[in-house]
């Protein structure tokens, strides 16, 4: 039998929206059992959030929530509290989005929950992290990115920033150092057999974007300028490293970076006089640049890539739109996985996580409080305690 590597580990969720649910995505998706926890009024907001199919379903709650199981509890309750902290003794991992101080205020947060449960590992992820001045302030990835420094690094010289197409600050910032966080907390308490808090600020995992640019910036101090998009080789700064119009209205990545690659594109385009001046700051470089837009603006995406078809330049289409599901590589990378949902009676194509360290399980996102009664009763309450609760299943799926 195929072993996932996280399996055994058991998450409870209690974040909403796109980080904390990437985050135990890619947990569930490697194994581990992540069973979210969500208010009866609703649950994540994400359940509400268009685009929704003919049934009403969000299909962003669905493209992240497969492979987890719901339970509703009102945290604000003391039967609903209570019930959470029997629950949570059967936890390795915990993960919560709140603001800073509204666990504590649930008699939930970290000192609470370790001196009950010492091996717990405790992840929170907020906009702008645990501490500082700004700690309680709303905000959401785009503020994120650009109070970091990186959204000002993107688009032309002299003009407006470049708006990020996708969420860096969320998944980049968010998700990503959420889950290294906790993996490095639950390698560290095999060795000391105590959990750990880790406190992911989202501002602070998108400045990790800007890693290379900003720390050499900072060895050199008064010796280089600051930052300015546009004007460096990995932001649009020299020809042989950028985005260029075709006739028909579409783009081509050339990222010939190293003069090797470089001087292949310029033979391609049978200007091999333009190497001299690719790599040269000021106007000389702007001439080179300005000659490969002309050039690439006469013809369009297909004749460019009939053109370097066998080049191994690192020049690339963009593709746009649903151009990326028919792409080659990412379908023998298996991106891709069609499954039957059952309940809902139709065939699905998921879009896996990156990481895929055996067969990749595809069960369906639950119902709001689908598996309450099952976790409930797997933490030790009865039957009894349960009804109390007033616990409801929303209806449709089981």
């Amino acid at each position: 039998m195929n072993t996932l590597p996280l399996s055994g580990l058991k998450v409870l969720d209690l974040s909403r929206l796109l980080p904390g649910p990437y985050a135990t995505l890619v947990l569930a998706d490697l194994g581990a059992t992540v069973d979210r926890v969500e208010d009866p009024a609703g649950g994540d907001p994400l359940r509400q959030m268009p685009p929704l199919s003919d049934s009403g379903e969000s299909a962003l709650f669905y493209g992240l929530n497969r492979n987890k199981r719901s339970l509703t509890l009102d945290l604000k309750s003391p039967a609903g509290r209570d019930a959470f902290l029997r629950l949570v003794r059967g936890y390795d991992v915990l993960v919560e989005s709140f603001r800073p101080g509204v666990m504590e205020r649930l008699g939930l947060g970290w000192d609470a929950l370790h001196a009950l449960h010492p091996r717990l590992v405790y992840c929170a992820i907020s906009g702008y992290g645990q501490t500082g001045p700004d700690r309680l302030q709303a905000g959401h990835d785009l503020n994120y990115v650009a109070r970091a420094g990186v959204l000002g690094y993107g688009g032309q010289t002299e003009g407006a920033p470049a708006f990020p197409g996708v969420q860096m600050g969320d998944i980049g910032g968010g998700s990503l150092f959420a889950l290294v966080g906790v993996l490095a907390a639950l390698h560290e308490r095999e060795r000391t057999g105590q959990g750990r808090f880790v406190d992911v600020s989202m501002t602070d995992g998108a400045l990790a974007f800007l890693h290379m640019h900003l720390a050499a910036r900072l060895f050199l101090g008064d010796q280089a300028p600051p930052l300015r998009r546009g004007t460096d080789i990995l932001n649009g700064g020299f020809a042989g490293y950028g985005l260029y119009r075709t006739s028909d209205g579409r783009y081509l990545s050339v990222g010939a970076l190293e003069p090797k690659f470089f001087a292949g594109v310029c033979e391609v385009l049978g200007r091999p006089e333009l190497l001299a001046d690719g790599y040269s700051p000021g106007e000389a470089g702007a001439r080179v640049k300005a000659e490969l837009t002309r050039l690439f603006s006469e013809h369009p995406l297909a004749y460019w890539m009939e053109r370097f078809s066998g080049q191994d330049v690192c020049v690339e289409p963009v593709l746009e739109g649903d151009e990326v599901l028919a792409d080659a590589q990412l379908r023998a990378r298996g991106l891709f996985a069609r499954s039957v949902d059952t309940p809902r009676g139709r065939t699905v194509t998921h879009l896996l996580t990156p990481l895929r360290l055996g067969d990749t399980p595809l069960r369906p996102p639950p119902s709001l409080g689908q598996h309450s009664r099952d976790i409930l009763q797997e933490a030790g309450l009865s039957l009894e305690e349960i009804e109390k609760l007033g616990i409801q299943v929303m209806p449709g799926i089981e």
